[in-house]
């Protein structure tokens, strides 16, 4: 089996996540999360783009429901040994499959938790869900059980994550030894896959990010790629990924000469990212970390360029994102544990003049603040 954790690394968790069930009276938990799967038996497909589901009992009982090209995944990946296959076909309906699963397990008449909120159960699914299980069992919205759970990572996972930390600085380096007037965006793309996987680092959860000149604005991948001008600006948001576990940097680059507000800009990320970092200390709620950006970009007089969130939590994510929950918004009272790894982003977008600027890096919330784990050089970096 290729397991990247250990036996007793694995048994905690699932205490953990038995005890949770518990409290929630739950007699049961179908996992449609990959996430879910992967933190609670190593299981590590991208097939979750079809419909599977890991059954777990108040017991302890696990079982896997997913397709037949999934079978060998299954048994190579985790440590799962109930692992049932429903058949593809034209009149397949694999909620039936996983009634007779639940059926067999004894559930029939139980509180079941379910992972609604997940990329595994589209909504189509999750109506033939409900309908398989009307009148047969209890079905309850249990999206955040696992989730709150892997929020706080083990020492084993911290490895990981400080080895993701490792790969984002040598994406980072990558970019900038490359970054100069006539510079392709693919190049500097490709150097970074490049140190990430040659350090032996995984596909990230979701595309890098990178744009120049106007698409510098940008706060999402596009296709289609240009050249750097002579006086220019680019964008990157881009994360080291090892295990799956993510650890991401946002920054903007000026090429050439940068204008007076490029050098406004980042004093003012600069001032928000390290309110954010003060912020960022066990007790302290997520919407708190918020709060610190916008007073201090509100000081700087910048309320009209700034989002209306500025950075998540981090971990063993698969696509179509490496985002996590919590995520910092005004007034989440998600409480800050130590554990978690969270990234804050500082963004300002000023459409207006077409200027942007961008500072991020990753956190280990500690017993008594936060430790930047990357991005050690906050300045403006000017090529």
């Amino acid at each position: 089996m290729a397991l990247h954790f250990s036996s007793a690394e694995f048994a905690r968790r699932r205490h953990a996540l038995l005890a949770a069930m518990a409290r929630e009276r739950l007699d049961a938990a179908f996992l449609f999360q990959q996430e879910s799967m992967f933190w609670l038996s190593g299981y590590d497909t991208f097939g979750f783009c079809f419909f599977q589901c890991l059954v777990v009992k108040a017991d302890g009982t696990m079982a896997l429901l997913t397709r037949s090209a999934d079978l060998r995944q299954a048994q190579h990946t985790s440590n799962l040994s109930d692992i049932r296959i429903w058949k593809d076909g034209r009149d397949a309906n694999p909620a039936r499959d996983l009634l007779e699963l639940a059926r067999d397990m004894g559930l029939a008449g139980k509180r079941i938790g379910v992972e609604f909120e997940s990329y595994g159960l589209v909504a189509a699914n999750g109506r033939k869900l409900e309908a398989a299980f009307s009148g047969i069992a209890e079905l309850v919205d249990a999206s955040l059980l696992v989730t709150r759970l892997r929020a706080v990572k083990s020492v084993e996972e911290i490895v990981h994550v400080r080895r993701a930390a490792f790969l984002s600085d040598a994406a980072d380096k990558a970019a900038l030894d490359l970054i100069r007037a006539g510079a392709d965006e693919g190049d500097i793309l490709a150097a970074q896959h490049n140190a990430i996987f040659s350090g032996g680092g995984d596909y990230p959860g979701n595309e890098f990010i990178i744009g120049s000149g106007r698409d510098a604005l940008l706060c999402r991948y596009k296709s289609g790629r240009r050249k750097l001008d002579p006086d220019d600006q680019i964008t990157l948001e881009f994360a080291g990924a090892d295990r799956h576990y993510h650890a991401a940097i946002m920054r903007t680059v000026v090429v050439g000469k940068p204008r007076p507000l490029h050098i406004r800009y980042h004093e003012a990320a600069k001032d928000a990212l390290l309110a954010c970092e003060a912020a960022l200390k066990p007790g302290n709620t997520a919407g708190d970390v918020f709060a610190a950006h916008a007073r201090s970009f509100d000081a700087h007089g910048l309320s009209g360029h700034r989002l209306n969130a500025c950075g998540y939590s981090l971990g063993a994510k698969f696509t179509p994102s490496w985002m996590d929950w919590p995520m910092f918004y005004e007034g989440n009272d998600w409480v800050l544990e130590p554990g978690m790894v969270m990234f804050a982003h500082m963004i300002l977008m000023d459409s207006e003049s077409e200027t942007a600027m961008c500072l991020g890096r990753t956190y280990l919330v500690g017993e008594d603040g936060a430790e930047a784990l990357n991005l050690p050089d906050l300045d403006l970096v000017l090529r």
